[in-house]
């Protein structure tokens, strides 16, 4: 194996929220796909079902704040009244070892990435039309009317940043297999298309 193929692939997989991110990776690691899927730190309080360690790395303010002084995010953000940060130490581990890895991230995060990243591969995620994400996001029955018309209000706002992903998924209604089939064929296409350009000491 050349050093070519040897090359990790860094995937920035980022959309409004309440577009199925989470669905696609639960989908992803379900089928067995060889990634590192990076676990987020947040305070936010843990919601039904979620798994420590597996969904979230759930932390107090104090705490992160903390990992903030000490280098400790790639990127980090005040979303909604609750921080979110990417540990820095578990992405740049997981490439230095040849691993592929995954970060979920908001749109203004996948941004600060970009800077640091420019070599990453860009995914939008994408609603087919916005009447589709309120319901997603009201089905989901986590926000208050406030915090929902707020995030609706975000989310119209995030879809105005799709152009400068590399590549923009439509997640339908009841066809996570197929959007989920797309990235995968965008990976492929990726690898194929690989330089030999390494981004992992830029972190």
């Amino acid at each position: 194996m050349n050093i070519k193929e040897k090359q990790p692939i860094l995937l920035i997989l980022s959309g409004p929220s309440g577009v199925g991110k989470d669905a696609v990776l639960s989908r992803m690691r379900e089928l067995k796909e060889p990634y590192h899927y990076t676990v987020t730190s947040t305070t936010r309080s843990k919601r039904d079902g979620e798994t420590e360690g597996k969904d979230y790395i759930f932390i107090s303010q104090n705490e992160f704040k903390k990992q903030i002084e000490l280098g400790g995010f790639l990127e980090w953000a005040e979303v909604y009244g609750n921080y979110y940060g990417v540990p820095r130490d578990q992405v740049k581990s997981a490439l230095k070892t040849g691993s592929d890895v995954i970060i979920k991230i908001d749109v203004q995060g996948a941004q600060t990435i970009k800077k640091l990243a420019p070599m990453a591969l860009y995914i939008f995620l994408a609603p087919p039309d916005t009447d589709q994400l309120e319901k997603r996001l009201t089905e989901r029955m986590t926000e208050s009317p406030e915090s929902l018309t707020l995030r609706l209000k975000t989310a119209a706002e995030e879809m105005k940043s799709a152009n400068w992903f590399d590549h923009i998924v439509i997640n339908h209604e009841n066809q996570l297999d197929s959007a989920v089939s797309e990235i995968q064929n965008i990976v492929k296409d990726a690898r194929a298309k690989q330089n030999s350009q390494w981004y992992i000491d830029s972190f």
